[in-house]
Parts: structure tokens; sequence; C-alpha cells
């Protein structure tokens, strides 16, 4: 018998590169908000599909929140084909009004039913191991965790089945079309397995850990790698991770595992953005001071040698007076002499300053390059 921590751990880890791999598209789409849109927008088909069923646990409401998903996307690109307002124009439109006429409905006509708010927008993974699958009369774990199975194994048949359309028709959509791979059918296909995602996800871990999960961890992965394939997965990974993690952190704090799963998610996010080894805030801040010493260094040298070339007595210049010859701060003419020595390009005797042999071949390079 799983204990109840590990089934929730694992249901978060299904949901997690359920809802990243799906994600992964729509991050490179520039269509992020969509998830957000979709995971609100289902309430409404929810509503309306448990108002002809009675039953919470009925199939059709995964029906009516998906066909409210596809509702959702179609809209959003009516309104973006009247060329009057963008993508993020429209489906800041279209959701919340979705959203907002799911929520009148409860309050109005399904207040004595559980279907609430906040449980809509936080979920309450903690309590899905409650509710179990009993299957010839065998427990076979908790009915959420099978459900998200089945959804993640239904992404990865989808993105596997036509990984080479998903490519061509994120990338350019014209080449798509061209090629006869149909694009809009692509894109409609994509946003019916995002639907289907968050309407999976929806009631365990609520639409702020759908949105989380979808976009946190592909964004993540983007700053780390420029290859498809291998963005799928680091972004499973960082999604594994995030769920994971997320538990203990909860555990440690004692707050909502969902909203502690999507905060890892963005603590991982940031440290990602800030050490990534090519894309990261760091990395780009040491190549820009590098390329901005190197620069120097190169200008430098490439004037020593000019003033070597023109007149042995211009050979050996001044320290003191560089910022004056290369109209440079005296505080960037400082970093960059002091630098060109320690790296050997120049040589200082007194107070002027010499070219070295490496420093010529160096400054002789960077002439040719010109």
């Amino acid at each position: 018998m799983i204990s109840p921590q590990v089934e929730i751990m694992i249901l978060a880890s299904l949901t997690a590169v359920a809802c990243a791999l799906p994600g992964v598209f729509l991050v490179l789409r520039r269509v992020a908000l969509m998830s957000d849109a979709i995971s609100h927008a289902i309430l409404l088909g929810i509503v309306l599909a448990f108002f002809v069923t009675k039953n919470l646990s009925s199939p059709l409401l995964i029906v009516g929140a998906t066909i409210t998903g596809l509702l959702t996307v179609t809209l959003t690109e009516l309104i973006i084909k009247t060329r009057k307002l963008k993508k993020d124009a429209a489906i800041g439109i279209v959701f919340p009004l979705l959203f907002s006429i799911g929520v009148i409905l409860i309050n109005q006509f399904a207040n004595t039913v559980h279907i609430d708010a906040d449980c809509v927008l936080f979920g309450e993974i903690a309590f899905t191991p409650f509710n179990r699958l009993i299957v010839g009369g065998v427990d076979i774990g908790p009915q959420s965790m099978w459900i998200m199975a089945g959804i993640l194994a239904l992404n990865i048949i989808f993105i596997s089945l036509f990984y080479k359309e998903l490519k061509i028709a994120t990338f350019d959509v014209g080449l798509a079309a061209s090629l006869g791979l149909f694009p809009a059918v692509i894109h409609y296909g994509l946003m019916t397995l995002v639907s289907i995602t968050a309407v999976g996800a929806f009631e365990s871990v609520g639409s702020i850990l759908v949105v989380a999960l979808m976009i946190v961890p592909p964004s993540s992965a983007y700053l780390l790698t420029n290859r498809l394939s291998h963005m799928l997965f680091i972004s499973a990974g960082l999604g594994v991770i995030s769920a994971i993690g997320g538990y203990f952190t909860a555990q440690i704090f004692d707050a909502n595992i969902a909203g502690s799963m999507a905060t890892v998610s963005g603590v991982i996010f940031f440290i990602i953005l800030i050490f990534a080894p090519e894309n990261g805030l760091l990395a780009k801040f040491i190549v820009k001071k590098w390329t901005r010493w190197d620069f120097g260094a190169s200008t430098l040298s490439v004037h020593l040698l000019q003033a070597e070339w023109s007149h042995a007595e211009a050979t050996e210049l001044i320290t003191g007076h560089m910022e004056d010859h290369m109209s440079w701060s005296k505080q960037y003419t400082s970093e960059v002499i002091a630098q060109s020595i320690q790296e050997g390009l120049i040589k200082k005797q007194g107070d002027k300053l010499m070219l070295t042999s490496y420093g010529r071949e160096k400054a002789k390079n960077s002439i040719s390059k010109g």
C-alpha cells in the first residue's frame, strides 16, 4: 500500500509532466497566456455540464470543459482576425468573460454544491488520495492519479505522432502551410490537448498551478537549450522537481501544496534566469564585461602598434595621457591598461606603455579582421 504522501507526489509529478509537454509549444508560439485563459474558462463548461448531469463525477464534465476550452481559443482567434486587437488583449477579453459567467452561475444556481471558487483557483491535492479508484473490488490508487497518467500518455502519443508537424508549424506557419501540414488543424489539436490537460488537473491542483506547471518549466527550459527535443525533456524534469520540491516546502511551512509547487517552480525559473550558462543574466553580464574589455584591449593594442609603425619615439606612450589619446574615461582607461598588462598584451616601463610580442600579434589580428 503506497502512503498518501507518495501518492500525492506521484500525482503532482504526473500533472507537472502532462502540463509541461504542451506548455513547451505554448511558450514557443508566444501564447503562454492561453493556458491561463483555458484553465479559468473551463469552469463554465464544468458548471453547464453539471446542470445537465447533476453529477460532479460524470465524464460529461470533462467533455463540457474541453468544449469550453476550445470555445475560448475560437473566440480569441476570431477577435485576433479582426486585426483590431493583439493576442494578449484578445485573450484578456475572452477568458475573464467566460470565467465570470461560470462563477455567477455557481453563486446563483449551484451554491449548495461543492464547486468552490477557492478550490477552483488553488485546488487541494492533499484530498485526492481519498477519492479512490476501485476495479474489481481492488483499490488501485487515487482516481486523479490514473486520470493524469492517461492524459500524460495522450500528450506523449500526440506529440510523438505529430512532432514534425508541431515543430514546423510552431517555428514557421507559412512553411507548414506550403507543405500541406494544415497549421490551423495542428493549432486546434494542440489547444484541445491543452484543454484536456487543464481539465484533468483542474480539480486536483486548481487553475493557478495548471498555469504555473504549463508555462514556468518550459520557460526555464527555454533559457537552457535551443533544441526542441531537449526543451521537452528539460521541461518535464523541471516540472517534476517543482512538484516534489513544492510538496516538501508545503510540509515545512504548513502551506497549500499547489501554491508551494507554483512558488518552487517560480524560484527555479529565477535561479535559471540568473545562472543559465548562455542566456542567464550573470552569463550575459560576464560576456558584456569581457566584450567591453576585449574591445578596449584590442583598440589599445592597435593604437600602440600604429604608433610603433609611424615613428619609433611614439612606441612608448605616457600612461597618464592615454585617456586623452583614446578619448576614454580615466577609470575605463585604467581598467583596460591593468587588464592588458595582466593578460600580457602590453608591458609598463616606468610610466610608459609598450606592446609585447603577444600584444603585437593581437593588434595585427584585429587590423586584419577589421
